[in-house]
């Protein structure tokens, strides 16, 4: 799938009838988890039956498409059945127990109660809530996909406005030359990663750059009355400042993650647990602003458009071996300068990212692959870790 968003325009009384379709679908997932803790028994289909049920016996729920309501159901099985998943792969910690929603902000339509204009600047939503035509205004062109590929249209809700998503069922590939380069990465705090060349990439740190007027908006909300629209205004500014801190984390990986992997024709990285590292309560802050999981993510989604190999390594003791002769020498995260008897002297993380590539390069059977639990954007099976086999 091919994810498009577009920003829309409306009248008040447009964004009012969105807003009350988002509490409806918020609502039928909650009364699907409802029936779920009642019942534990409850099915998938047992709980698309039962928002039909809600929309003759609720009013307000009625005015959303049945597609919609059905897709909100799916949104509750989609919670249940993850935390089945974790309870049967024994996830060390908290399962996910499935929770009430408290602040939903989209609504997903599916063939039904959409219609999108000739010149595809307009789309009209035809349900019962009344939100009629919306103006698209965006750099991606839709004229290119035929309306039948547009699978799921999105509703969402965001600090700055409404936008809508469309899905759309294609295939991205794209062929460039081979640059027959390899490279192994290993990231880090103070640059954002080393590569086995030497060369490294600078760690933006967008949070910690706004962070102090994070602070000041957050001072401006507690001086404020609680439930005035004062506080209302106060809130939508933190937002805002929040969504912009987002919106460059996830620039800056994207462009990053690109420019590796037309770069070179096999990429190496660690496997990292972030949520693990995370634990450390004097890093946990940098760790998160750095966006490492999101670079992994964008990284393995160009090597499948571009058609390069990307491993995944195991992080244990790439920092602690040296990269000449395999010697282990253990330093502290304070020492940045590998020092062997065998004579070689390196940056620590210059010498972590060539054990990365040389464990990435001694792996055999297929190495390529993905931080996708289930089936991925291009509909491939996921694949495995370096190291292991197929056959197990």
């Amino acid at each position: 799938m091919l994810l498009f968003e577009f920003k829309a325009y409306g009248k008040p009384s447009q964004f009012a009838a969105i807003d009350e379709g988002i509490r409806v679908v918020q609502f039928i997932r909650n009364k699907c988890i409802r029936l779920w803790i009642d019942h534990p028994k409850t099915g998938k289909y047992d709980l698309s039956k039962y928002s039909a049920v809600l929309a003759k016996e609720f009013s307000f729920a009625e005015k959303l498409n049945a597609m919609s309501r059905q897709a909100s159901a799916d949104r509750a099985w989609a919670a249940i059945s993850r935390f089945y998943d974790n309870c049967k792969k024994k996830v060390p910690g908290k399962k996910g127990y499935p929770k009430f929603q408290k602040s939903n902000r989209s609504i997903e339509y599916k063939t039904q109660s959409w219609k999108i204009a000739d010149n595809r600047k307009s789309i009209t939503f035809t349900d019962k809530l009344g939100i009629g035509k919306l103006k698209l205004k965006g750099t991606r062109d839709l004229n290119v996909y035929p309306k039948e590929d547009i699978k799921r249209v999105r509703l969402i809700k965001r600090a700055d406005g409404y936008y809508v998503q469309f899905c759309i069922q294609a295939d991205r590939r794209e062929n460039i030359e081979p640059t027959h380069r390899t490279i192994g990465l290993d990231v880090g705090i103070e640059s954002f990663y080393t590569d086995s060349q030497g060369s490294k990439a600078d760690n933006p740190r967008f949070y910690r750059v706004g962070e102090a007027k994070l602070k000041q908006l957050q001072r401006k909300i507690s001086r404020k009355v609680k439930g005035s629209k004062n506080r209302a205004k106060a809130r939508a500014l933190l937002g805002k400042a929040h969504l912009k801190i987002s919106r460059q984390r996830k620039d800056h990986a994207v462009k990053l993650a690109r420019c590796v992997i037309t770069s070179n024709d096999v990429v190496a990285y660690e496997n990292l647990r972030v949520r693990n590292l995370v634990r450390n309560h004097c890093l946990a802050k940098s760790i998160n602003d750095a966006g490492w999981y999101q670079f992994r993510v964008w990284l393995e989604y160009f090597a499948r458009v571009f058609g390069r190999v990307t491993i995944a390594v195991n992080p244990a003791y790439t920092s602690q071996q040296c990269s000449s002769c395999g010697t282990i020498v253990k330093k502290s995260l304070s020492t940045r300068t590998q020092v062997c008897q065998c004579g070689c002297k390196l940056d620590r993380d210059h010498n972590a990212a060539i054990n990365i590539l040389n464990s990435g390069l001694g792996t055999t059977g297929h190495v390529e692959t993905s931080v996708f639990n289930a089936g991925n954007a291009s509909g491939e099976s996921t694949s495995i870790l370096a190291g292991e086999s197929r056959s197990g």
